[in-house]
């Protein structure tokens, strides 16, 4: 199954985001070739550029504590296993601390590095990180797989608080859906949301074998969903079929 999301808010967007670009770093920081952490290091400036937004680090807090003040709200349910509640409530609080520890933006303190810095102002230059322009960047290019990686932990430590408050965050938010088999008849869904619940994300699981590409979507009201074909003229074009997929809101 390929799994879709949609974020209801801009704040979802960029949790969202981030969690992709962690997800990218975490993957080229492991392997070897001075390519793949040339993209890594690209990847960390991706995360310090959608991190530079001043209220992120205070909506992560926010969300934080209010996940600790709802699970605290289910203590005495007897449905509920004590034990578990207490240690989700404990990693909340060990991101919230250490989140909350760091100065700054996402990344504030690799703004000092001013070696750093002049690969940044330069990578998204088409071919601006060549050797002639950076020679300190292309010899380090050269150094062994090990140390580059030493390296690059090092500069991703500092956005580690912020990944793993993210990452907790999503994952909570995507446990609180329950999923449902719906069907798209020639290729067209809508359905109303429930009132007083704000729903933040809709996932959708499809079957690959239909060879179908979702078009979300929503508001507070609504979700309306459009499933597509890529045909052989590299355009998407809306399917007449009737189709069954897994749909999923996260409140």
């Amino acid at each position: 199954m390929i799994l879709y999301e949609y974020p209801f808010n801009e704040r979802i967007r960029t949790y969202l985001r981030l969690e992709h670009l962690f997800r990218r770093l975490s993957e080229l920081v492991a392997r070897d070739q001075p390519l793949d952490h040339h993209y890594a290091l690209a990847t960390v400036f991706e995360v310090m550029d959608v991190g530079a937004r001043a209220d992120l680090k205070s909506d992560v807090l926010k969300d934080l504590e209010k996940q600790k003040q709802i699970l605290n709200a289910y203590r005495g349910n007897p449905a509920i296993a004590e034990g578990v509640l207490d240690e989700v409530i404990g990693q909340l609080d060990q991101r919230f601390v250490a989140l909350n520890s760091l100065s700054g933006k996402a990344g504030q303190s690799l703004t000092e590095n001013d070696w750093l810095m002049s690969i940044r102002s330069r990578v998204g230059i088409p071919g601006g990180t060549c050797e002639f322009d950076l020679p300190a960047y292309y010899a380090w290019q050269h150094e062994p797989a090990t140390q580059r990686r030493q390296d690059l932990e090092r500069w991703a430590s500092t956005l580690g608080p912020l990944a793993d408050s993210i990452q907790m965050l999503l994952k909570l938010l995507r446990d609180s859906g329950a999923p449902q088999k719906v069907i798209a008849t020639a290729g067209q869904f809508q359905q109303n949301l429930p009132q007083g619940r704000t729903f933040q994300l809709l996932r959708l699981a499809l079957d690959p074998g239909l060879g179908l590409i979702p078009e979300i979507s929503g508001n507070r009201l609504m979700v309306s969903i459009r499933l597509m074909r890529h045909e052989s003229d590299d355009r998407l074009h809306p399917s007449a079929e009737d189709a069954a997929f897994e749909l999923t809101l996260c409140s």
